[in-house]
């Protein structure tokens, strides 16, 4: 089994709230305060993960990186679900699907935040795609503050495929492009079946992908600047819909 390290306080104790990969050891700085460490060596014991004390550099080492905040997680990888996995969380909740989808979206810090924004609004599940496109990695991980531990995240071969098969599950997809033909955020009604589709920085949507939502969305603006990072565009259209599910 290949082994991940994830580091910092809010990466590790979601990690160890989740379940969404093995844990293997816990490692916590020596002269760490007992405070600062409290709820992730709780949350250690409560699921019996093996908490070892060792010099800085000793954590140092195991992450690559000396900002880890005296936390250091010995993990499995990542374990990915699939499509019929995050349709059943939404019937279980008995609620529409909303549903992310990231069409080649690059860059740790981008994919990261934008799942965090997914989590806290709710969504039922994230679909992305295996190729040319990023691994959810302990760096991911780190940006979305442990936010994927507690996320159904599909790998898929093929983005346009799996479209088409959420258009047979009676789910509209609306995708985020600024085409004259996109309609502004306030005149589609989001509380629907939805799957929001956000592009990659500067190209935006791919062309078969644009093809295959049923809408297009972009978001008004008014100041000089022509358009809004992909992730923050995609957590205000997150926003959205989770309003329009009047935040339930």
């Amino acid at each position: 089994m290949t082994t991940e390290i994830l580091y910092r306080r809010n990466t590790v104790l979601e990690a160890l709230r989740g379940h969404r990969r093995e844990l293997i050891r816990l490692w916590v700085q020596e002269g760490v305060s007992h405070k600062e460490t409290a709820a992730i060596l709780t949350a250690a014991r409560e699921r019996h993960i093996p908490i070892r004390t060792a010099p800085k550099q000793h954590l140092t080492r195991l992450a690559k990186d000396s900002h880890h905040q005296g936390v250091v997680l010995e993990a499995g990888p990542y374990q990915y679900s699939t499509i019929p996995d995050i349709l059943s969380l939404a019937h279980q909740r008995r609620e529409d699907p909303l549903l992310l989808l990231l069409d080649l979206l690059h860059g740790p810090q981008n994919i990261g935040s934008l799942l965090r924004t997914a989590e806290i609004v709710g969504v039922h599940g994230v679909i992305i795609q295996n190729r040319r496109a990023p691994d959810i990695t302990p760096t991911v991980v780190n940006y979305a503050a442990g936010a994927t531990e507690h996320l159904l995240i599909a790998q898929v071969t093929n983005l346009v495929q799996s479209m088409r098969q959420l258009k047979e599950a009676n789910i509209w997809l609306v995708g985020l492009d600024i085409a004259p033909s996109a309609k502004l955020l306030g005149e589609i009604d989001l509380n629907i079946p939805l799957g929001l589709v956000v592009g990659h920085e500067g190209g935006g949507l791919r062309r078969l992908v644009r093809e295959n939502c049923d809408m297009l969305l972009q978001l008004p603006m008014r100041g000089h600047v022509e358009s809004l990072n992909a992730a923050i565009a995609g957590s205000i259209a997150l926003y959205a819909a989770w309003q329009a599910r009047d935040f339930q």
